[in-house]
């Protein structure tokens, strides 16, 4: 299997009349992840960082928490647990095919 070199790439992409767009994509292990509470103004954060980025989801407009937000904080915990499921099923398949080809090569 192929190992590449972690990254994290963010593209930024502006059009005339239209909102700005900013893509972040990370490609590493090195990736933190936190959660937690403004103390200083009550409110849920989550945040993935690395070296190169750094994502900050909040409630809608920073203010109280809405429907919205409770609806998007679960398609998040959806779409992690989505994503936990997935990499241990892939683990778990790789694992086994280097087991197997360090067993066939004994």
């Amino acid at each position: 299997m192929s190992e590449s070199r972690p990254y994290t790439y963010v593209t930024l992409s502006m059009q005339p009349d239209s909102a700005p767009h900013v893509g972040v994509s990370f490609h590493t292990p090195r990736l933190k992840v936190r959660a937690g509470l403004l103390l200083s103004n009550p409110r849920p954060y989550l945040d993935f960082a690395s070296h190169e980025a750094n994502v900050h989801i909040s409630t809608t407009g920073a203010g109280p928490v809405t429907d919205a937000d409770l609806t998007l904080a679960r398609d998040i915990f959806n779409a992690a647990a989505r994503y936990l499921a997935d990499c241990e099923q892939l683990h778990a398949e790789q694992t086994a095919d280097d087991k197997d080809a360090t067993d066939t090569a004994a």
